[in-house]
């Protein structure tokens, strides 16, 4: 961790141990070292430092571009690994970028919904996360995040006390689906990219709260 990125993983795990009374299970599933990549729901602007703060090694986000257009809040952003995309995540920039941090070693989350939920409930699986796994070697560890929509959703302008819960999946590889998509035609392989995507979304809608493991780190 740079001392930037240290200065704010320090700061949102203060705030989310005491306005929010966060709870974090099983952060050891997530590899110390080399390329992962972080699938998870998504309800709030606070999923990303959640999952960030919930684990001892420096993750890499995603944000829009749009958001860089202040000098200074892009060197505070780019100081705490985030990346710029265009508005739907997407493009060859945006993917070549993301694949850049996985060759470098790095952990990157990504939302395989696309966007925040607005109802509370979590949303189908929409393709390019697939793409971005069949395009690395790296391992996907599924979370999800419980409690941020009723802490910090859409339909709030201030953040709420609420209890918040990130818990932290097996890691998944789909070596299998990775060397059929080597040979595959391009329909196939889109049908691969998706089914990838659902079998993630699967992986974080069986996550449920395990409060006998959880723990406050």
């Amino acid at each position: 961790m740079n001392p930037s990125y240290l200065a704010g993983w320090i700061m949102f795990r203060f705030v989310f141990s005491t306005y929010f009374r966060w709870r974090v299970c099983n952060p050891e599933r997530v590899p110390r070292r080399g390329p992962v990549i972080i699938a998870s729901n998504h309800a709030s602007f606070l999923d990303p430092p959640l999952i960030g703060a919930g684990l001892p090694r420096a993750i890499h986000f995603l944000a829009r571009d749009t958001l860089f257009r202040w000098p200074v809040l892009a060197a505070i952003l780019r100081s705490w690994n985030v990346v710029p995309v265009d508005r739907d995540g997407g493009g060859a920039t945006g993917l070549r970028q993301i694949l850049d941090r996985l060759l470098d070693n790095g952990a990157i989350v990504l939302f395989p919904e696309g966007t925040r939920t607005l109802t509370g409930y979590l949303r189908p699986a929409r393709s390019g996360v697939g793409l971005v796994v069949i395009k690395s070697e790296a391992p996907v560890v599924p979370v999800r995040v419980f409690g941020t929509f009723e802490a910090m959703g859409r339909h709030l302008r201030f953040p709420r006390p609420n209890r918040v819960t990130v818990k932290y999946g097996k890691p998944l590889w789909f070596a299998e689906l990775r060397a059929r998509a080597k040979t595959c035609s391009k329909p196939e392989a889109k049908e691969i990219y998706q089914q990838v995507a659902e079998e993630i979304m699967a992986a974080i809608a069986a996550l449920q709260p395990d409060h006998e493991k959880e723990a406050f780190p």
